[in-house]
């Protein structure tokens, strides 16, 4: 088969499967809320490939942070930046009323690919923190239960260990930023390599409650983080 076919033939089909998404009316949020969910799987929950993270149930102040962050430079993604580059915060904030809402069970975690040795090193840092490099533990500001807190701070169980890994070395190196004073690249900065990966591989192996709502008691992080801040 020639190349020239080829693509004329590929050219046909995506033009087939345009016309037919273009056919259905568009007439409830839910339904433009469907690219979403080509990364995030269906109804917000993670795809198999290992890296994105569920969004359903998230807190709504939390979500609408991050798509003003990824609309205004402050969360490097490309995909992410083209799909609300053009929103305006009523929009936005209307994506993240309707992911905050949903609420489906949380697949089992994966099993541990790590020693115990590492996994204990990564309770120790997200329960109890080290006061000797003044790191405070995850659980203060994301909850006993590391589910969140409503409204703005995000769960940490139920995530894929190549994503919160991905994160906390973003935050480590500069590449994701929130609104100053950002708390969690000051944390991230003292975390040593070794601590990322124990950190992202015990959180990732713990299994989700089945209540697994953000609490609503309102955390006093040890920090000031501007991104639980009311906005000016």
């Amino acid at each position: 088969m020639s190349g020239r076919y080829t693509a004329t033939l590929l050219f046909a089909l995506l033009w087939s499967s345009a016309g037919a998404v273009l056919a259905e009316t568009i007439d409830t949020f839910e339904q433009r809320m469907r690219p979403c969910t080509a990364c995030h799987g269906r109804e917000g929950r993670p795809t198999a490939n290992g890296y994105y993270p569920r969004i359903a149930g998230k807190p709504a102040g939390y979500l609408y942070e991050q798509l003003l962050n990824f609309r205004d430079g402050r969360r490097l993604s490309p995909m992410m930046t083209y799909m609300v580059d053009r929103q305006d915060k009523v929009y936005l904030q209307r994506m993240a009323d309707y992911f905050s809402r949903l609420e489906f069970p949380h697949a089992p975690p994966a099993a541990a690919r790590h020693g115990p040795a590492l996994l204990a090193q990564g309770e120790q840092l997200v329960r109890k923190g080290d006061a000797a490099r003044r790191l405070p533990a995850c659980t203060a500001c994301h909850g006993e239960r590391l589910t969140g807190v409503a409204p703005a701070v995000p769960g940490l169980v139920g995530l894929p260990q190549y994503y919160l890994a991905a994160q906390l070395g973003a935050w480590r190196e500069g590449l994701r930023h929130a609104r100053a004073p950002d708390c969690m690249a000051d944390i991230a900065r003292q975390l040593t390599p070794a601590d990322l990966e124990a950190i992202s591989a015990w959180l990732s192996s713990q299994p989700v409650p089945l209540d697994a709502r953000p609490s609503a008691t309102k955390p006093e992080p040890p920090i000031r983080c501007g991104s639980l801040e009311p906005r000016s």
